[in-house]
Parts: structure tokens; C-alpha cells; sequence
């Protein structure tokens, strides 16, 4: 009996060994698991950072770019509007002209609708 007895409690204490085992595993696995979300999320701020540095160049280079293309619109809406007020000036005297023949010389006429 007392080898009985002895053996349970060799049974008890490899028991117990092995539970110890298990947590540690157990802990070991958490602590893994918990570095594993930290790396993953200093990795994910890392890639978010640079994505945000690539968009910042990018506008800025646009922004710089797009001050060029409105001074490039200003000066040809400028020689466009230079090139528009010289016509008018050459072709006004013409245009009034034309005008005021077509209101004040009309002549009467009989629409080919009407039917008398």
C-alpha cells in the first residue's frame, strides 16, 4: 500500500510538473501573441506614417506645379482678351454700321404666306 500511496504520489507530482509546464507554455504563447500585436501594430503606424509623408510630397509637389499652370491659364486668358478687344475696336465701326442698316432700312414686304 505504502508503494501504492507512493506511486499516486509520483502520479500527483509529474501531474502537477505538467500543469506547471502547460501555464508556462500558456504564458509564454500570451506573451508572444501580445509582442506579436505590438510589432504588428508599430508596423502598421510605420507604413501609415509613410504613406502620409509620400501623400504630403506629392500634394506639395502638385501645389507647386498647379501655381505654374494658373500663371500659364492667367497669361494666355490675358492675350486672349488683348486679341478680343482688338477686334473689336477694328470690326466695331463696321458692326454698328451694319447694325443700324438692317434696324432703319426695312423694307416692306408682303410675307408669301398671306393670302389675300
Amino acid at each position: 500500500m505504502a508503494q501504492h500511496s507512493a506511486g499516486i504520489q509520483k502520479l500527483l507530482v509529474a501531474e502537477k510538473s505538467a500543469g506547471e509546464i502547460v501555464d508556462a507554455a500558456r504564458k509564454r504563447k500570451t506573451k508572444r501573441l501580445r509582442q506579436a500585436k505590438e510589432e504588428a501594430a508599430q508596423e502598421i503606424e510605420h507604413y501609415r506614417q509613410e504613406r502620409e509623408r509620400h501623400f504630403r510630397d506629392e500634394h506639395a509637389k502638385n501645389q507647386g506645379s498647379g501655381e505654374g499652370f494658373a500663371s500659364q491659364v492667367d497669361q494666355r486668358t490675358q492675350v486672349e482678351l488683348q486679341t478680343v478687344s482688338q477686334q473689336v475696336a477694328a470690326n466695331k465701326d463696321i458692326v454698328i454700321k451694319r447694325l443700324l442698316e438692317l434696324v432703319c432700312d426695312v423694307q416692306p414686304e408682303v410675307h408669301q404666306n398671306l393670302q389675300l
